[in-house]
C-alpha cells in the first residue's frame, strides 16, 4: 500500500494508474477506523480497481464547542487496517497541506443542511462539502463511498455532485453495528460502560419503527413518537432530534407512501450519537 502525505503525490500516483486504464475508488475517513469503515473500502474494492482512502481530521468541520481537539487519532492502526483490507493508497495530509493559506473559498450546499444535524451544528456541511470537494479534486475518482450512518451527509454530497456536476459515482454503504446492535462509530470510544449499554437504545427505538413500519404504520407523527417514547424510557439518553424524512430530499414526511429515513441524534451522557433506519414500502 502507498502512503503519501502531498497532494502532488497523489496526483502523481493517481495519474499512473489512470493511464494503465484502471477506475479510482475514494473513501474520504477522519481516521480511527472500525469496521464500518472497512465496510466503505470492500465496498470500494467491489466497485473500482484502485482503491484510495484518505484519513484526515478536518477541522473546518467542527464547530467552536466540539470535539476536534480531542477526536480520537491512531494512525499506525488505521495504515496497518487499510492495508490489511484491501487499501492501495492512503493520504494522511496535515493541516497545513489542505489548508496553506488564508482560506478564501468554502462550497455551501443549502437547503437540506439546515435541519437535522445541521440544524444543530451550524458550518458543519460547509466545512464537509469544502474538504470533500478537495479530494475530489485531488484524487478525481470515479466512484466514492461513504457510509449510510452519516445519511445527511449521504444526501448532501450526493446533490453537491449534482449541482457542480463532479463526475463521481456516490455509493452509500450500508449502517455496520456491533453485535449487540449499537451503530459503529468512532465516537463510541468516549462511552463509559454504563453509557456503552445506555446507547443501545437508539437501535432499540429504531427497530421499534421497522417494527409498526411493517405492520402498515404510514403516520409519520405516530412513528416519530413511538421512537421518542422509547428513547426518553432511558435515563442517560436525551434527545436532540427525531425525524422522519425523505431520504433524497430530507424534506419532513407526514405520510410514508414510498421511502422514508427515520433519523436520531441523541447525547448519551456528553457523547453525541446518530442512527437511522432507512426504509422502502417495498420492503
Amino acid at each position: 500500500m502507498i502512503v503519501v502525505k502531498k497532494i502532488s503525490d497523489v496526483r502523481e500516483a493517481i495519474k499512473a494508474q489512470k493511464a494503465q486504464g484502471k477506475t479510482i475508488g475514494l473513501v474520504p475517513t477522519m481516521g480511527y477506523l472500525h469496521e464500518g469503515h472497512l465496510s466503505l473500502v470492500k465496498k470500494a474494492r467491489e466497485n473500482s480497481d484502485f482503491v484510495c482512502a484518505s484519513v484526515f481530521v478536518n477541522p473546518i468541520q467542527f464547530g467552536p464547542n466540539e470535539d476536534y481537539n480531542k477526536y480520537p487519532r491512531d494512525i499506525e492502526r488505521d495504515i496497518k487496517l487499510l492495508e490489511e483490507n484491501g487499501c492501495d493508497l492512503v493520504f494522511i495530509p496535515s493541516v497545513e497541506e489542505m489548508y496553506p493559506n488564508e482560506r478564501l473559498t468554502t462550497v455551501s450546499v443549502i437547503k437540506i443542511t439546515n435541519k437535522l444535524c445541521g440544524a444543530y451544528r451550524p458550518g458543519h456541511f460547509d466545512g464537509v462539502c469544502t474538504v470533500v470537494t478537495k479530494l475530489f479534486n485531488i484524487f478525481t475518482p470515479d466512484i466514492a463511498v461513504f457510509g449510510q450512518k452519516d445519511a445527511q451527509q449521504v444526501a448532501v454530497i450526493k446533490k453537491m455532485v449534482e449541482d457542480l456536476n463532479i463526475p463521481v459515482k456516490i455509493i452509500a454503504s450500508p449502517i455496520v453495528r456491533d453485535k449487540d446492535g449499537l451503530a459503529l462509530s468512532s465516537r463510541n470510544v468516549y462511552l463509559s460502560d454504563d453509557e456503552r449499554h445506555a446507547a443501545l437504545i437508539l437501535n432499540k427505538s429504531l427497530k421499534e419503527a421497522e417494527k409498526i413500519l411493517k405492520s402498515g404504520e404510514r403516520n409519520a407523527e405516530n412513528i416519530i413518537s413511538r421512537v421518542k417514547n422509547i428513547l426518553e424510557s432511558e435515563p442517560l439518553c436525551k434527545i436532540q432530534y427525531v425525524s422522519c424524512v425523505h431520504p433524497d430530499t430530507l424534506e419532513d414526511l407526514t405520510a410514508i407512501n414510498d421511502k422514508a429515513l427515520i433519523a436520531i441524534a441523541c447525547y448519551i451522557g456528553n457523547t453525541r450519537l446518530i442512527d437511522n433506519l432507512l426504509w422502502s414500502v417495498d420492503v
